[in-house]
C-alpha cells in the first residue's frame, strides 16, 4: 500500500497542473467536449482501454490488472457552473462568465493521477479499475443516469467517490453510513397579475407584491408545517419581474430548491407549494402556474462501506483527522451509482482560512486548497485496494 501512496504524491506537481489548466478552461454540463477530450488522451497514454461519449461527454477508463480479483469504480464528475469567475490569479477561468467553482476540475485531476499511479503498478494490481469521469453533475437529469445506462457500472462491485470541500479544514476527511446528502429538487413559480401604472395601483394586479407574499408563504412549509426534527429546505433562490420604476408588472417567476431526504416529506412540500401558490394568487386576483422537477435521490452510503471508510480513514489521516460526517443538504447524482452498487461517497477538507480559501462554493472567489488532492486521491486508493483485499 505505501508504494502505491508514495507513487501517487509523487504526481502531485503534474496534477496541480492538469488542475489549473482545466481551471483556466471550463465547460459548462453537456459541453465538455474539450474536457473530455484531455481526459481521454491522458487515459490512452497510460494504456488504458477508453471509451467516449458514455452517455454524452462522459469518459472511462478501465484498467486490468496482473493478478485477479474484484472491479472497483472510481468516479470524478467534470462540468463547470455558469458563474463569473473574480478571482485574481494566473489560472482563473478564461471563458467569459464560466467557472470552476466546485472544485470539479480538482476531482478530475485527482482521479487522473489516481490512473496514472495505478497504470505504473498495473502489475500488482489484484483487480481492476474503472475510472469513470461523468460529464453533467451540475445540471438535471444529470449525467450519471445516463452513464450507467450506458454501461459504465457493468461488471464492477463497488462504487467510491470523493468531493473536495471547503467548508471541511484540509487535511480531514469524512463519510457517514446511511443517507448523508439531500435530494434537491428545482421548482419555477410563474405569477399572472395586471399590469398597470404605479400611481393607480388600485387599477391593477401587482404581480410583485403576489411574489412577496408568496415568498414569505413559502417558508412556513418549513418553519410551521413540517416536523422540526426533519431535515428539509425550502429556499426561493430567484426572483423576477419588472423593468421599469413606475409601471407595475403584470407578470413574475419565482424560482427555488427543495432540499429532503425522506420521499413522503418531499411529496407533501411539493404538495404545500402548489396548494400555497393557489391560495396566495387567490388572496390577490391572480393565475399561479408550478412547474416542480424532482431532482437526484439522495445520497445513501452503504453502510458496510462506511465503516471501511473510517477504518481506511483512520490509518490514512489519523483518528481524530477522521469524522463521520454531518448531513449535509447539497444534492449529487453520486446517488444513482449507489443504486446500483454498494459504496461510498465521501468528503475531503480544502478550506485553510490561513491562506484565505474561505470562500464556499458556487461562489466567483470560489478556489481550494490543491493539497486536498493528494488526501482525496490517496483515499480513492486506499479504499479500492482495500476492497480488493
Amino acid at each position: 500500500m505505501n508504494e502505491w501512496l508514495s507513487g501517487f504524491a509523487g504526481l502531485y506537481e503534474e496534477m496541480v497542473g492538469w488542475r489549473r489548466y482545466l481551471h483556466r478552461h471550463p465547460e459548462l454540463s453537456f459541453q465538455e467536449h474539450k474536457t473530455a477530450e484531455f481526459v481521454a488522451r491522458q487515459l490512452q497514454d497510460w494504456g488504458l482501454e477508453v471509451r467516449t461519449g458514455v452517455g454524452g461527454t462522459g469518459v472511462v477508463g478501465t484498467l486490468r490488472g496482473a493478478l485477479p480479483g474484484p472491479t472497483v469504480a472510481l468516479r470524478a464528475d467534470m462540468d463547470a457552473l455558469p458563474i463569473q469567475d473574480e478571482k485574481n490569479c494566473e489560472y482563473a477561468s478564461t471563458v467569459p462568465g464560466v467557472m470552476h467553482a466546485c472544485g470539479h476540475d480538482a476531482h478530475t485531476s485527482t482521479l487522473l493521477g489516481v490512473a496514472k499511479t495505478a497504470s505504473l503498478l498495473q502489475g500488482r494490481l489484484p483487480g481492476t479499475l474503472v475510472f469513470v469521469f461523468q460529464h453533467a453533475e451540475e445540471t438535471t437529469p444529470g449525467g450519471a443516469a445516463a452513464m450507467i445506462a450506458a454501461g459504465a457500472l457493468d461488471g464492477v462491485d463497488a462504487v467510491y467517490g470523493v468531493h473536495l470541500w471547503t467548508p471541511f479544514p484540509v487535511g480531514h476527511i469524512y463519510c457517514r453510513e446511511g443517507p448523508m446528502m439531500a435530494a434537491p429538487d428545482e421548482f419555477t413559480i410563474r405569477l399572472q397579475g395586471k399590469g398597470g401604472h404605479a400611481g393607480l395601483p388600485h387599477q391593477a394586479i401587482d404581480s410583485v407584491v403576489v411574489g412577496s407574499h408568496l415568498v414569505v408563504n413559502l417558508q412556513s412549509i418549513v418553519s410551521r408545517q413540517t416536523d422540526p426534527v426533519e431535515p428539509r429546505v425550502v429556499s426561493v433562490g430567484s426572483f423576477q419581474a419588472g423593468s421599469s420604476f413606475n409601471v407595475l408588472a403584470e407578470s413574475c417567476t419565482l424560482r427555488g430548491t427543495v432540499r429532503t431526504y425522506e420521499t413522503t416529506l418531499r411529496d407533501m412540500i411539493r404538495e404545500r407549494i402548489e396548494s400555497i401558490t393557489a391560495a396566495t394568487c387567490a388572496m390577490f386576483g391572480a393565475q399561479g402556474e408550478v412547474d416542480y422537477r424532482p431532482g437526484y435521490p439522495p445520497v445513501v452510503n452503504d453502510e458496510a462501506e462506511a465503516a471501511r471508510f473510517i477504518r481506511v480513514g483512520g490509518q490514512l489521516a489519523g483518528e481524530e483527522r477522521t469524522h463521520r460526517a454531518p448531513l449535509i443538504m447539497a444534492g449529487e447524482d453520486f446517488a444513482y451509482y449507489l443504486q446500483h452498487r454498494p459504496g461510498c461517497y465521501m468528503f475531503v477538507g480544502a478550506g485553510n482560512a490561513d491562506a484565505g480559501i474561505v470562500h464556499p462554493h458556487h461562489h466567483p472567489k470560489f478556489d481550494l486548497d490543491e493539497r486536498s488532492m493528494l488526501q482525496a486521491g490517496q483515499l480513492l486508493l486506499s479504499m479500492a485496494l482495500d476492497y480488493m483485499a
